[in-house]
């Protein structure tokens, strides 16, 4: 297995991005975000903050219907989609449905954050699947990937995966002490079995494609390990998806633009100390159109 190759600005002139023309709104791309609980509101605004930061032109965001108004509010930009909710603050069964009918119309899909884990997190994944859509899952949907790897291997684009180290653990089956002694390896165990482009995150990240190549990103900032700085990164790469990039092209460049956006708020602010909600603010300068 060849060795990974570092991911820079050098690296990603192979992988450029859409052009972005001037153009109306629907050109620029339709993203649909399935995120967010009655515990985690926010989850929803940080990834669509980050999408419209990185060009989307549309934004949908289906979350619970006690969280549905405050974030309507609060982003008057996005359409927000009211979803069906249990006693908990979770999607409810017949939010899958719900959600089955907002894929009609869109350009690409992000789904996971503020998701908790669940039968009904399991049918939502397998729903958007089903579509031929292209998508970038994290967080609770990430959980529930383990019976649905036929789902993903027969999937018409190749989704794109998100996780951290005990996500992959729960993906692979294995104990997070493997994952963490060996990311690349768990991010090209779990590109080949799910047939899909895997990051691995860390505080060295790992890109891996089902083909076996892989990207390793060493920049970025301590200050980014922080809540809700996952949901920015799904944001991103959710809105080059949506732009018409690739699963590998948006990965790829989502994960260098979230790095030198840490980086450029360690410069202003300091190498820790910031917050997610700051990070998409540092995306349109860094963009490459």
């Amino acid at each position: 297995m060849k060795p990974p190759k570092n991911l820079t600005r050098t690296t990603l002139r192979a992988f450029p991005l859409p052009r972005q023309e001037d153009s109306g709104k629907d050109a620029h791309g339709r993203l649909l975000i399935v995120g967010g609980n009655r515990l985690v509101p926010g989850a929803g605004v940080l990834c669509a903050t980050a999408a419209l930061r990185s060009g989307a032109g549309q934004v949908r965001v289906a979350t619970v219907a006690s969280v549905a108004p405050g974030l309507a509010l609060l982003m008057p930009e996005v359409l927000v989609v009211p979803l069906a909710e249990n006693r908990d603050g979770d999607c409810a069964r017949s939010s899958v449905r719900e959600v089955q009918q907002q894929v009609e119309g869109i350009d690409a899909i992000v789904a996971g954050p503020g998701i908790r884990p669940g039968r009904v997190t399991g049918a939502i994944g397998k729903t958007l699947l089903a579509s031929d859509r292209p998508m970038a899952l994290d967080a609770g949907l990430l959980h529930a990937l383990p019976p649905l790897a036929a789902h993903c291997r027969k999937a018409s684009v190749p989704p794109v995966l998100l996780p951290h180290s005990r996500e992959m653990a729960a993906m692979l089956e294995v104990d997070e002490d493997e994952v963490e002694a060996d990311p690349l390896s768990a991010a090209r165990n779990a590109a080949e079995h799910f047939g899909a482009i895997i990051l691995a995150k860390g505080a060295d990240s790992h890109i891996a494609a089902p083909d076996g190549r892989a990207w390793t990103f060493r920049g970025g900032a301590p200050g980014l390990g922080i809540a809700g700085s996952g949901d920015t990164l799904a944001g991103i790469v959710g809105a080059l998806l949506a732009r018409g990039a690739d699963p590998l092209t948006a990965l790829l460049w989502g994960v260098l633009l979230h790095g030198e956006a840490g980086e450029a708020l360690s410069r202003k602010i300091g190498p820790v100390g910031f917050l997610a909600r700051e990070i998409p603010g540092e995306i349109p300068a860094l963009l490459d159109l």
